[in-house]
């Protein structure tokens, strides 16, 4: 029997007999195939117009970022909001694992956590969205630092508009109008009867005394079922959204994106429809948003990219959202500025709510109120 290792040796010796000439034309096979990726991504990108723009940061820093707002070059500023930046504020995001909203609804015995915000089981079962409404309801929460942001954004000058997939009402009471605004999921401060025949319009006060009394919503006109102007799963977007995003886009001069995994379309692609030389900036305790593996190999836009070898334009804060905007309006010189607008305004709010309870306890009579006229009307007999 032979040696295995004799068996071996003639292929060992033919491999380091290999000539020299045979291993550049493997290498030069190499570069023809970085030569031909490199046509099809400049192909790609003269057809489509979706290749990496002139580099406009300085660094791909938030000193970068900051540099650039105190330029003459950034006057429209898009802010793009998820739940995150509501978090401080007491209100659960949607997605973290064991503290977001999905993973804390086990009490209303859903088929699965979305069905609560999909619009055919609301119909069919419309008790366990109002309790959880009941829960979350706007006013019973105070704007974050970010929140507040934004409005500076606004007072100075900067803000094109903030595009919002929140339904808390935050913004509005921050001091952000419906012209500043885009609430992309809709919101809360308007309600509407579902019959297609009615569509009567309800206030945000005329709801919030419904579910705080456990009723479920009724229309006053036709007894159909009342539903807050959120935008459940199975639902149109408002026409806003699309009728802004594509005046408003184009002119962006800043992207910031705060708060949101940009996993829900479309609201998740606004980020692909600046202009290729626009900077944008993620806030966020984690990168998201990313190119997918065949948009980066073939260097198209689109999604953010951070890390790669052609980054020019994205830079990722993770941080919360109001540590990064504290830290952005530091470096803008704006950060007492900020921290003063959010005292006052959380002053005014206190003093309103202190109000209001104090109002809402004078018009219900306590035990004690009820009794003394009796004792009065007694004296006054006694007297007469």
């Amino acid at each position: 029997m032979s040696d295995p290792q004799e068996i071996i040796k003639p292929d060992e010796e033919d491999e380091s007999l290999v000539p020299e000439d045979q291993s550049d034309d493997s290498d030069k096979g190499e570069a023809a195939g970085d030569t031909e990726m490199d046509f099809l991504r400049n192909l790609f990108s003269r057809t489509l117009g979706l290749g990496p723009g002139e580099k406009v940061l300085d660094e791909l820093t938030l000193e970068g970022v900051a540099r650039y707002i105190q330029s003459d070059m950034c006057k429209n500023i898009i802010c793009m909001v998820g739940a995150g930046i509501s978090t401080s504020a007491g209100i659960p995001d949607f997605r973290s694992p064991g503290t977001g909203l999905y993973a804390n609804l086990q009490k209303y015995n859903l088929p699965y956590p979305e069905a609560i915000f999909q619009i055919d089981y609301f119909k069919r079962h419309p008790e366990p969205f109002f309790a959880l409404a009941k829960e979350l309801y706007p006013g019973q929460f105070k704007p974050t630092v970010c929140h507040y942001f934004i409005r500076m954004l606004r007072d100075k000058g900067l803000l094109r508009r903030c595009y919002s997939q929140n339904i808390d009402t935050l913004e509005r009471v921050a001091g952000l109008g419906d012209g500043d605004l885009v609430e992309a999921h809709g919101t809360f401060y308007t309600s509407h009867c579902l019959s297609f025949l009615c569509r009567q319009e309800y206030s945000l006060d005329w709801m919030k005394e419904k579910i705080f009394s456990d009723d479920i919503p009724k229309c006053d006109k036709c007894s159909g079922l009342v539903k807050p102007d959120i935008v459940f799963f199975g639902e149109n977007l408002p026409g806003r959204f699309f009728t802004s995003m594509t005046t408003d886009f184009p002119q962006c001069d800043l992207l910031i994106i705060m708060g949101t995994s940009l996993q829900v379309q479309p609201f998740a692609s606004l980020v692909g429809r600046v202009p290729k030389n626009t900077p944008r900036l993620l806030i966020n305790m984690e990168k998201t948003g990313e190119s997918d593996f065949l948009s980066g190999m073939l260097g198209l836009g689109g999604g953010l990219d951070f890390d790669s070898d052609k980054a020019y334009r994205d830079v990722a804060h993770i941080s919360t959202c109001d540590d990064g905007c504290l830290a952005l309006a530091a470096l803008l010189g704006w950060k007492d500025e900020l921290e003063e607008l959010v005292k006052r305004e959380h002053t005014l709010i206190d003093s309103k709510n202190k109000k209001e309870k104090g109002e809402s306890a004078s018009e219900t009579p306590s035990a004690t109120d009820k009794a003394a006229p009796t004792e009065d009307a007694e004296k006054s007999q006694k007297t007469e």
